[in-house]
């Protein structure tokens, strides 16, 4: 049995188990086409570094997140096979530390959304989406994962809640939306069913009416950040450094909160964005 094939079950299990695992399963995918190519039906610590060294330069905690990855994998591999070999901790150099979050202003919130509403595709869906997407997270603090999951059958227009099913270790919760929020999710809709010729099940679309993916959402967000100036242009489609989607999130958190303190509400009543440190 290739490690891929073996790979499909160790997702379906951990997801079973609340985990979301969207970075994890694309660093094992690479990692495991890689070790298929090579013929290699065991992990051990020579396969890894093989890997890793044809990979890209990365920060040191890019690289500790991928031998963490590929080592939880080989751990639970091993306990059916011992050929399997976990390679060691501290085998990378690596360095954890939690990137520290920009706050965006309402005029960096609106310039993103403009920007991305102008990314080029050949229906402009491409457009469409990314700005529906970036303003939805900006106005209800959803984490990236989450607003990925949705269906449009998730959008209650007549009540103007949200459902959101794939929450944080796979807990739902019902999200209320301002009127106009649920206006625009309409229009959008109407819009996209329009470009693409039909209605589509997820509620972020591709202009082949796929689901948008979570490395799609980033590089658009990228894009729209670099046409702005809040990170600076790269060549060979590379993201660069900057503020981040995550941190539309953290945006939202902030603001709901100063707003409490503004009107006179407690503040300690509730997370704005709902256990906010968490990813």
């Amino acid at each position: 049995m290739t490690l891929t094939t073996q790979l499909g079950c160790y997702l379906s299990v951990r997801r079973s188990l609340g985990y979301d695992l969207g970075t994890a399963e694309r660093i094992l995918r690479r990692f495991t086409r890689f070790a298929d190519r090579e013929g290699a039906v065991h992990i051990d610590t020579a396969l890894f570094l093989r890997w890793h060294a044809t990979l890209a330069e990365a920060c040191t905690s890019t690289r500790g997140t991928r031998l963490t990855v590929v080592r939880l994998f080989a751990q639970w591999l091993s306990s059916f096979d011992s050929g399997h070999e976990v390679p060691p901790r501290g085998l990378l150099p690596s360095a954890v530390a939690r990137s520290r979050p920009y706050i965006y202003s309402d005029a960096e919130i609106a310039a993103i959304i403009a920007a991305a509403k102008v990314l080029p595709s050949i229906y402009g869906l491409r457009g469409l989406t990314s700005s529906t997407l970036f303003g939805l997270i900006a106005v209800t603090g959803l984490r990236i994962s989450e607003a990925l999951a949705l269906d449009r059958d998730d959008l209650d227009i007549v009540n103007g809640v949200l459902r959101v099913r794939q929450g944080k270790l796979g807990k739902e919760r019902l999200l209320p939306l301002d009127p106009s929020v649920v206006t625009h999710l309409i229009d959008y809709l109407a819009e996209r069913d329009r470009l693409i010729g039909h209605p589509a099940m997820p509620l972020f679309v591709t202009d082949k009416a796929s689901r948008l993916t979570d490395c799609s959402a980033r590089y658009n967000f990228a894009r729209a950040c670099q046409e702005i100036g809040l990170r600076a242009h790269q060549p060979y489609c590379k993201h660069g450094r900057g503020p981040r989607i995550h941190d539309l999130r953290h945006s939202f958190a902030v603001k709901t909160m100063i707003g409490w303190y503004r009107t006179g509400e407690d503040p300690a009543r509730d997370d704005p964005a709902d256990d906010l440190p968490g990813p």
